[in-house]
């Protein structure tokens, strides 16, 4: 053995020797926490609300990473039944994050949420990693026990909508046990939220919460008939929702409108940062917000004509969701036009590759990331080039995704 090699030896086993205790501590593996008897946290099915949390003694620093998936407002969608449904209908078991069969995946579906990330390096790998599995029908906001018995009225589900209960208890389950970390990111795909603290940064993709004054008409608007169901069967008006929530601590927010949250979390949170990632051609989140309230979407005669009416309400919101967000100097927003997989839906799951604006010399949005987190230049990106994306590359991995999802279908 050479000296370069007894050295090496000597380094690896001194770096496992130090692991070791911390893995008995408990540190850089996915620990388990569930609400207690009693609590209002729970599941759509009414069990246990489960999150996970992957511990490190070097950082501390903290990741929230809210899951994303469908939602529900009828029997058949809470259930899990059909396109856009409610993800996890059955509640989270306790090894959610060790297995592949998930929307986690071990912690593989976005870089945010794993440790060794094979596919994709962000600085919060290194920090504390909170994963929030999804599982309550209603993007983490709702406070309401609705029953829905319009598919098989013999049969009601009883459905918990209690995403802000569990939001709330993972919030001070992370008080007591890490403490006020000096940098926080909160992060969602298709869902997510804000609840600043220290040095907080949010980076919301692909879940945008559109303007639609209820004043309004949905033909000014179009997610206006999607909020006045939610606000309705997921009990965001009624005490001590989400509605009257922003209303006390939000002086800019209007209660009349949902999406004025965007530009009054700016506006109480300067010192934070706020970033939004969305596609101009997704195919997934506008559907969830149009199909069932537009019947020319609904009952389109093909894929082509559901697609092209629906992103003729999609890119008008988009762009009423820029323009409401075009003031604030702590907000930065990345709308590409399109990326051939998942629909177009979501810029940060599996890895980045495919997210870039090469009319602006972006290669994917790594830089928007890194300037969030360090506080960096604001960024304002709207993609005009709609032919460049079809020719982008794509990762081998997700190339590899896309074919053994084919493969499995």
């Amino acid at each position: 053995m050479t000296m370069f090699s007894r050295a090496r030896a000597r380094l690896v086993g001194a770096l496992l020797a130090a692991a070791t205790p911390w893995a008995a501590a408990g540190y850089f593996q996915w620990e388990m926490v569930e609400s207690p008897a009693g609590s209002d946290a729970a599941c759509g099915d009414g069990s246990p609300y489960r999150f996970f949390v992957n511990r490190t003694p070097l950082s501390k620093n903290v990741v929230v990473i809210y899951e994303g998936g469908g939602a529900c407002w009828d029997q058949n969608a809470c259930l899990g039944i059909g396109p856009l449904s409610a993800s996890n209908p059955n509640g989270i078991p306790p090894d959610y994050m060790q297995r592949l069969d998930t929307t986690a995946a071990k912690g593989l579906v976005t870089p945010f949420s794993s440790r060794n990330d094979p596919f994709q390096a962000v600085q919060t790998q290194s920090w504390n990693i909170v994963y929030m599995p999804y599982c309550t029908g209603d993007v983490h906001s709702g406070s309401k026990v609705t029953v829905y018995d319009d598919a098989d009225p013999a049969h009601p589900r009883t459905q918990y909508h209690r995403g802000q209960a569990n939001a709330r208890f993972v919030a001070q389950s992370l008080r007591n046990t890490l403490g006020r970390p000096v940098d926080m990111m909160l992060t969602g795909f298709s869902a997510g939220g804000v609840g600043p603290t220290g040095k907080s940064s949010l980076i919301a993709d692909s879940g945008p919460l559109m303007q639609a004054p209820r004043s309004g008409t949905p033909q000014q608007y179009p997610s206006l008939p999607l909020q006045n169901k939610i606000r309705d069967v997921w009990g965001l008006d009624e005490p001590g929702g989400l509605v009257a929530s922003y209303a006390g601590t939000l002086p800019a927010f209007d209660p009349d409108n949902l999406g004025s949250v965007n530009g009054a979390l700016a506006s109480k949170y300067p010192d934070d940062r706020f970033t939004f990632l969305m596609f101009q051609t997704d195919m997934n989140f506008s559907l969830f917000s149009y199909e069932k309230f537009y019947d020319d979407i609904a009952n389109a005669p093909n894929a082509a004509v559901k697609r092209q009416r629906t992103l003729a309400l999609w890119q008008p919101d988009l762009a009423m969701h820029a323009a409401d967000l075009l003031p604030y100097n702590n907000v930065s927003f990345h709308q590409a036009f399109f990326r051939n997989f998942n629909d177009s839906h979501c810029l940060t799951i599996i890895d980045f590759s495919g997210t870039g604006i090469q009319e602006l010399g972006i290669a994917d949005i790594s830089p928007v990331i890194d300037a969030t987190l360090d506080r960096g230049p604001i960024s304002k990106n709207v993609e005009q080039d709609h032919v460049s994306d079809y020719f982008q590359p794509l990762s081998a991995a997700i190339r590899l995704f896309k074919l053994l999802t084919k493969l499995g279908s």
